[in-house]
C-alpha cells in the first residue's frame, strides 16, 4: 500500500505511516477537526519510487490547490524523541510538480545532517528508519501556535501552556517571531494578546481530550482560521518531562525528595537494584527516627517527605537534618515547601498515619547516645571495632558452599538483608559526620567556612582515599608498560587482561581488594570493576599523564593533611582567645573529626561485599534462565524484580518481553541529564518555581565545598568508565560517587551540579586539597570541555572565560 487516506492511519500502522500520520489519524478517529489529507507510506519510500498516479489521484480527491507536505518518519513523534524540526515540511505547495518535488524533499531529509545527528543523540538505529509523507489541505490561519497539555517548564500536570502568534504556526515553532505566552489552569483567562479567552477555553478542552486519549501529556500544533474554527495540526508526546510521582488516594499535594544523589547517582537504577535500595534507604532514614516511603520515579529513588513536612515537630528540624547528605539545593527546595500553605503543620494526613515520625524511639535514642559517647571517648578503639566488624561482614557475605541450584541461589538472595548493620559500624560513621558538621555552627562569626573545610582536608582512615592511592601506586609501578597502557584503548586492555595476555601490572591484587567497587556501585544491576576493569584502565592512563612530582596524588594528600593540622592549631588558639568555652568544644570536635570523619565511606564499603555476592548469585540464576530460554542473557535478570525471578525459577515464566521493554525505558532515562531534586505530586519540579538570584555575566554560582582557587581547562565528564582527564583540568560533572574519585587525583578542581558539603565528592576533594564548588545548576550544559574556568571554593563560584 503506497498511498493511504489520513483517516485510515492508526497507531497500529506506525511502521507504515510514521509517527505524525498515526497521531493525526488517531485524532480524526476521535472526532477532532484535522485538515483532510493522505499519506504516502513508508512502503513507497522503501521502494524508492514515487507512486505518481496514486499521489495525483489522492491530490485531486482533496480538490487540488494549496497543501502542506510534512515528513512522518517511523522514528518521529516517539515517546522519548519528538524529532521536532529535524525533517522537512513544505507549506503552500500547489500543483502536481511542486507536490512531487516536496515529497522527494521530505524523503531526502530523512538522511540530512540534522536528522542523523538527532538519531545518534537518541540512540535510534538508522537502518530500519523509513519515511512516510503527509499531504494535507492548507489552513489559512488567523492565529496559530503550540499547546502543551502540561507545563513543560515546571512539569506541573495541572497547567497547560500556549504560545501563539498571528498567521502561520511555523513562526512559533521555528522561533522567528515574538509570541504571546499563556499559562492555563482551567479558569477563565483575561483578554490579552492574539488569542481570545474563548479560544483559550477551546484549547484547554482540546488538550484535555487529547491527553486523555493518548494517555500522556501532549505537544499540540493548532490553528484558528478566519471563521474562528479550531484545527488540530499535530499531537505528539512531550518528550522532556520528568515522569510524575505515582498517583495516590490522598487529596492533598505531596512532596518527594530525590535520594539517589546522596550516593552520587543520577542515572536510573535497574529494577533489581531498586528493590534492594528501597529497603536500604528506608533503614538509613529510620536510624534518624523517621519513617519515609521510598518511591520509584523515573527509575530514581525519591522519599515521600510529606508527613515530615506537615508534622509539627519534624518540620522544625527537617531542613537542618538535610544539611549533611542532601545539600543546599535540597534544603532550598524544602524551605520553599515549608513556606507553602498547602504543607502547613497539621494539614492533610499529618503525622498520625503509619508513616509519621516524631522523635526517635527511646531504644534507638539510647543506642545512639551510647554509641556516640563511646566513640567520642575512645575514637581509636571505636575505629578498630569498626574494621573488625567490617571484616566479619566480608567473611559472612559469601554464599554457603551447598548453594548449587537456581532455587537455592534465589533463597540466598531473598534472605539478603542490607539493612542489618552492626552498631559498631553505624555509630562511628554517625559520630564522624556530627563532629565534622557541628563546628561550623559553633564557630559562626569566628571562623570562616573555608577554614573549617581546610581542617577537614587530608583526612586519614578513608577507605576510598586508600583505594585511590593504591591505584596510584599501581600506576607508578607499571611505568615500564607506560606506552602500552597509554596508547591502548581501555576496552582492549580489558580484553587482553581477561585473555591473560596483558603483562602483570598488579591489577589482580588491586581487584582482589577493591574489585567489588565501581561507579553507581549501590545498584545491584551495575557491573563491578572485577567484572569489567575498563574504568580502572582509563584511570591508570590518567595517572600516567602526571609528570609534575609535586602534583602526585600522594604528595597532594600529604600537603592537605599538613595544612589541615596547622590550620586546626591556629584556629583553636584564635577561638579560645575570643571564646574560651566554645573554643575548647570546637577544638575537641575538630580533633575527633580528624580521627573519625574519614570513616564515613567505610560503612558503604562494608555493605558492598554483600551486594557483590548477591549480584554473583543473581547472574548465575540468570545464566540458568538463559539456558532454559526464559531470558536472552544472564544480566537480563537485573531488569526483573525478585518476585519475577521467583516466577521464572519455579514456574518457568518467560520474562523476555518485559526485559526488552524495561531496557528501552532504562536507556531512555539514562540519556536524561538533569533530575529534579524535589517533586510535587502534580509533577512540579520545585526548583523551577524558586526565585533565581542574579549572577554576573560568565559567573555560575554554587556552594563552596573545598577551599582554594584554581583556573584551568574544563573537562565535562558524563561517564567515568572512559573519562580522559589531563592533569590540572577542572572536572565538571552532574554528580560523583566513590567510583569517580580516582579521577580526582589528576583533576585541578571539581564542579558538580548536586551534592552536599559532606558528600562523597567534596569530602575526597578536600582530602587532596582540590578546590570544589557543588550545586551549580546545569554546569554540564553551561560549561564546555576546553573552556577555561576558574573555580573558587571559598566564594562558591565558577567563572567561565
Amino acid at each position: 500500500m503506497h498511498v493511504l487516506a489520513l483517516a485510515e492511519a492508526t497507531a497500529d500502522l506506525v511502521d507504515l505511516v510514521g509517527g505524525k500520520a498515526a497521531g493525526l489519524g488517531e485524532m480524526i478517529r476521535r472526532g477532532e477537526r484535522v485538515p483532510p489529507g493522505f499519506c504516502v507510506t513508508t512502503e513507497a519510500h522503501r521502494l524508492g519510487v514515487l507512486p505518481r498516479a496514486a499521489i495525483v489521484e489522492a491530490y485531486e480527491r482533496l480538490g487540488g490547490g494549496l497543501v502542506a507536505v510534512r515528513s512522518s518518519a517511523t522514528a518521529e513523534d516517539l515517546p522519548d524523541a519528538s524529532f521536532a524540526g529535524q525533517q522537512d515540511t513544505v507549506l503552500n505547495v500547489t500543483g502536481v510538480p511542486e507536490l512531487l518535488a516536496a515529497i522527494t524533499k521530505c524523503w531526502d531529509s530523512l538522511h540530512g545532517a540534522r536528522a542523523v545527528a538527532y538519531r545518534d543523540a537518541h540512540d535510534v538505529d538508522h537502518e530500519p528508519v523509513r519515511m512516510a509523507v503527509v499531504v494535507q489541505r492548507m489552513i489559512a490561519p488567523e492565529v496559530a501556535g503550540v499547546l502543551f497539555t502540561a507545563n513543560p517548564l515546571t512539569g506541573r500536570r495541572t497547567e497547560m501552556m500556549v504560545d501563539a502568534a498571528p498567521g502561520l504556526g511555523t513562526a512559533v515553532v521555528d522561533g522567528v517571531t515574538d509570541v504571546d505566552h499563556y499559562v492555563l489552569d482551567g479558569s477563565e483567562q483575561d483578554a490579552t494578546g492574539c488569542v481570545t479567552p474563548a479560544q483559550l477555553a477551546d484549547l484547554w478542552a482540546a488538550g484535555e481530550r487529547l491527553q486523555r486519549h493518548f494517555g500522556r501529556p501532549q505537544d499540540v500544533e493548532w490553528a484558528f482560521d478566519r471563521e474562528g474554527t479550531l484545527w488540530l495540526l499535530q499531537s505528539r508526546p512531550i518528550t522532556t518531562l520528568f515522569p510524575p510521582p505515582p498517583p495516590t488516594d490522598r487529596p492533598q499535594p505531596r512532596v518527594y525528595l530525590e535520594f539517589g544523589h546522596v550516593q552520587g547517582m543520577l542515572q536510573p537504577v535497574t529494577p533489581m537494584g531498586m528493590s534492594t535500595l528501597k529497603s536500604t534507604v528506608a533503614a538509613m532514614v529510620a536510624a534518624l527516627g523517621m519513617r519515609v516511603e521510598i518511591v520509584d520515579i523515573g527509575g530514581r529513588l525519591y522519599g515521600d517527605l510529606t508527613d515530615l513536612a506537615r508534622g509539627r515537630s519534624t518540620r522544625k528540624r527537617l531542613v537542618k537534618l538535610m544539611a549533611v547528605d542532601f545539600g543546599p539545593r535540597a534544603q532550598a527546595a524544602m524551605e520553599h515547601i515549608l513556606a507553602d500553605p498547602r504543607f502547613a503543620a497539621g494539614q492533610g494526613n499529618g503525622t498520625q498515619g503509619p508513616r509519621g515520625a516524631g522523635a526517635p524511639p527511646l531504644r534507638t535514642a539510647v543506642r545512639a547516645v551510647v554509641g556516640i559517647v563511646r566513640t567520642l571517648a575512645r575514637p581509636d578503639a571505636a575505629r578498630l571495632r569498626m574494621f573488625d566488624a567490617i571484616e566479619r561482614l566480608r567473611l559472612r557475605s559469601a554464599a554457603p558452599d551447598g548453594v548449587r541450584t537456581a532455587a537455592e541461589r534465589l533463597s540466598f538472595v531473598q534472605a539478603h538483608d542490607q539493612t542489618d548493620v552492626s552498631d559498631e559500624i553505624i555509630w562511628p560513621v554517625v559520630t564522624g559526620m556530627l563532629t565534622a558538621a557541628l563546628p561550623a555552627q559553633l564557630l559562626k562569626g569566628v571562623a570562616r567556612p573555608d577554614e573549617i573545610h581546610t581542617v577537614l582536608g587530608g583526612m586519614p582512615y578513608n577507605v576510598t582515599i586508600e583505594m585511590d592511592l593504591a591505584l596510584w601506586r599501581l600506576a607508578q609501578r607499571a611505568g615500564e608498560h607506560r606506552e602500552l597502557l597509554l596508547r591502548t584503548p581501555p576496552e582492549e586492555l580489558t580484553a587482553r587482561y581477561v585473555r591473560g595476555t596483558l603483562p602483570d601490572i598488579g591489577l589482580a591484587a588491586f581487584l582482589e581488594q577493591y574489585g567489588h567497587r565501581g561507579a553507581a556501585e549501590v545498584d545491584l544491576g551495575v557491573p563491578r570493576w572485577e567484572e569489567d576493569p575498563t574504568p580502572v584502565f582509563a584511570v591508570i592512563a590518567n595517572y600516567l599523564r602526571v609528570t609534575d612530582a609535586e602534583q602526585a596524588p600522594d604528595r597532594r594528600f600529604e600537603r592537605a593533611a599538613a595544612t589541615a593540622e596547622a590550620t586546626l592549631r591556629e584556629l583553636v588558639a584564635r577561638v579560645r582567645r575570643r571564646r574560651p568555652v566554645r573554643g575548647r568544644l570546637a577544638g575537641f570536635l575538630l580533633r575527633r573529626a580528624r580521627s573519625l570523619a574519614g570513616l564515613r565511606e567505610a560503612g558503604k564499603f562494608a555493605g558492598l561485599y554483600r551486594l557483590r555476592e548477591v549480584r554473583r548469585q543473581l547472574l548465575l540464576i540468570g545464566a540458568d534462565l538463559t539456558g532454559a530460554g526464559l531470558l536472552e542473557s544472564p544480566d537480563d535478570i537485573m531488569f526483573l524484580t525478585v518476585d519475577e525471578v521467583h516466577a521464572a525459577v519455579h514456574r518457568n515464566v518467560d520474562h523476555r518481553d518485559t526485559v526488552i521493554s524495561r531496557r528501552a525505558v532504562h536507556r531512555r532515562e539514562s540519556r536524561r541529564r538533569t533530575v529534579p531534586v524535589a517533586l510535587l505530586s502534580d509533577g512540579t519540579d520545585v526548583e523551577t518555581v524558586l526565585p533565581v538570584a542574579p549572577a554576573a555575566d560568565g559567573v555560575l554560582t554554587g556552594v563552596g565545598a573545598a577551599p582554594g582557587r584554581v583556573s584551568g581547562p574544563a573537562r565535562v565528564v558524563h561517564d567515568p568508565a572512559t573519562a580522559y582527564v589531563e592533569p590540572g583540568e577542572i572536572l565538571v560533572t552532574a554528580t560523583t560517587d566513590p567510583g569517580w574519585t580516582p579521577l580526582f587525583l589528576t583533576a585541578g578542581g571539581l564542579v558538580t551540579e548536586t551534592g552536599a558539603v559532606m558528600a562523597h565528592g567534596p569530602t575526597v576533594a578536600r582530602e587532596y586539597g582540590i578546590p570544589a564548588v557543588i550545586c551549580v545548576p546545569d554546569a554540564t550544559r553551561k560549561i564546555a570541555t576546553g573552556q577555561t574556568v576558574t573555580v573558587d571554593g571559598v566564594a562558591g563560584t565558577v567563572t567561565v572565560e
